[in-house]
């Protein structure tokens, strides 16, 4: 059995301890739970089905770059390992790549996964290739059925408003809230590309579109590139819901620093009230950049850097980004979601969580307690504890760290009782001949770790 000296990190007092444990951790296996000749993707999306039973992928990057050459949405059944294709349109390569399919997302409340689709082949005549201004959002039954339901429409009609309800570019990294009544997703305009980036949020209405079932609305009001003045947004990505209801979208935003010269990205809020009448929200024209319905604000919570793909608690009541730590290292910190960093109460001002001695990749998961938040560091999957106690800021590493090949696009089971995570893998085809990708590399795997947690309190058991 492998064993490794563990660094244990522990805030005391308001103060920072680093020490070296005296004994040996026990890792929990790795397993390995797909095999077939071709990437499978998990893309730091929510890939566990509501019962965990499941997770999907796309297979992007294995007949060509991107998501555009993604050829498949799938599943794999984590217990017989059993891979399962829930949509496969005809696809082109080359220089006009079409669909473009991926960033794949179980909905938690019914057997779907939602996916970014790009124009049919037969559309690409008409609408061009694939692009990130020009898809939208799908989802499609998870029974194998590939039964597929269009979620919002796009509209890119430049001589009258756009269609209220519809967008005019596309629709990206598509996110349910824990009730599936919300789907918060990246955005990127067609009509108007002097506008970067920016967040928004669909939800099923049946004033929506002919042809769809979602409302779309922009979420976050940007300026032109280079345009802003001092305090203002440029871009808005990084995102992720805050608490269950999606009543908060945390976000990374790119805003002119007070000299009106640099700029900083720092860590946002946008509130979104159960009352906001999302057909409030402003389309746009040619002209004009959609608008945010009626009663969203915007709250700004660092004015130092911050970075990622950030993560809201289950409870709400908490976020989790990535900013330099003391060490100049990237580290976890945490902030109350309603605090700031320049709040007159010290526990709504952010703290750094991890003090790992490599530094934070990202890949930053709640476990469903909200008692530990897991990354990967050093190549490393590690969880520290955020609950309060003697074992606050404590980390665990999971796997080894200091190895090869990478593991990435780390997600967390619904119970919380499994990790899984991607990692190329050398792979056989069918012949039991080696597979490799377009470009010569192993084909992606997905792997799963059980994590450690005996006492069922979402905090890392140090068995030795």
């Amino acid at each position: 059995m492998f064993k490794f000296a563990l660094t244990v990190t522990a805030f005391i007092g308001g103060g920072i301890l680093v020490a070296s444990a005296g004994f040996a951790q026990s890792l929990p296996p790795e397993r390995q739970i797909t095999s077939s000749p071709k990437n499978h993707m998990l893309d730091n999306n929510d890939n566990f089905s509501a019962d965990g039973r499941f997770l999907c992928y796309d297979t992007r990057e294995t007949v060509g770059p991107g998501i555009d050459n993604s050829q498949t949405i799938e599943k794999v059944e984590i217990a017989t390992d059993k891979e399962t294709v829930l949509y496969a349109p005809k696809t082109q390569a080359g220089a006009q790549p079409a669909p473009g399919i991926g960033a794949a997302s179980y909905c938690p409340v019914v057997d779907k996964v939602v996916f970014i689709h790009g124009p049919l082949l037969e559309q690409v005549a008409e609408r061009g290739p694939y692009a990130k201004t020009n898809r939208t959002g799908v989802e499609v039954s998870a029974d194998g059925s590939q039964a597929l339901t269009r979620l919002d429409a796009r509209d890119v009609d430049n001589t009258r408003l756009t269609t209220p309800g519809a967008h005019r570019g596309g629709t990206h990294r598509h996110e349910y809230t824990a009730d599936g009544k919300r789907i918060g997703f990246t955005y990127d305009d067609h009509l108007l590309p002097n506008y970067d980036r920016t967040i928004g949020y669909m939800e099923a209405n049946p004033k929506a579109p002919a042809g769809v079932t979602h409302y779309f609305a922009a979420l976050v009001p940007i300026a032109p590139k280079g345009t802003s003045r001092a305090g203002e947004l440029e871009k808005a990505a990084g995102d992720s819901w805050v608490g269950r209801q999606g009543l908060m979208r945390a976000f990374i935003g790119k805003v002119r620093c007070d000299d009106g010269t640099t700029y900083e990205n720092s860590l946002f809020v946008v509130d979104i009230p159960a009352s906001v009448d999302i057909t409030t929200a402003h389309s746009g024209g040619s002209g004009q950049f959609p608008a945010p319905p009626a009663g969203v604000h915007v709250r700004r919570l660092t004015h130092a850097h911050a970075e990622g793909i950030v993560r809201g608690a289950p409870s709400g009541d908490r976020i989790a980004y990535l900013a330099a730590g003391e060490d100049g290292t990237r580290q976890v910190y945490v902030i109350a979601s309603d605090g700031s960093d320049k709040d007159e109460n010290p526990a709504k001002r952010p703290f750094q969580l991890t003090e790992l001695p490599k530094g934070v990749t990202g890949d930053l998961r709640w476990h469903p307690s909200g008692n530990s938040i897991a990354c990967i560091s050093n190549n490393g999957i590690v969880t520290t504890c955020v609950a309060p106690g003697p074992r606050f800021g404590q980390s665990v590493f999971l796997t080894a760290q200091g190895d090869a090949p990478e593991r990435s696009q780390l997600v967390w089971s619904p119970d919380g009782a499994t990790l899984a995570y991607c990692k190329p893998a050398p792979t056989r085809d069918a012949n039991g001949q080696p597979a490799k990708t377009y470009n010569g590399k192993d084909c992606v795997q997905i792997f799963t770790i059980a994590f450690p947690d005996a006492n069922k309190d979402g905090i890392a058991d140090l068995a030795s």
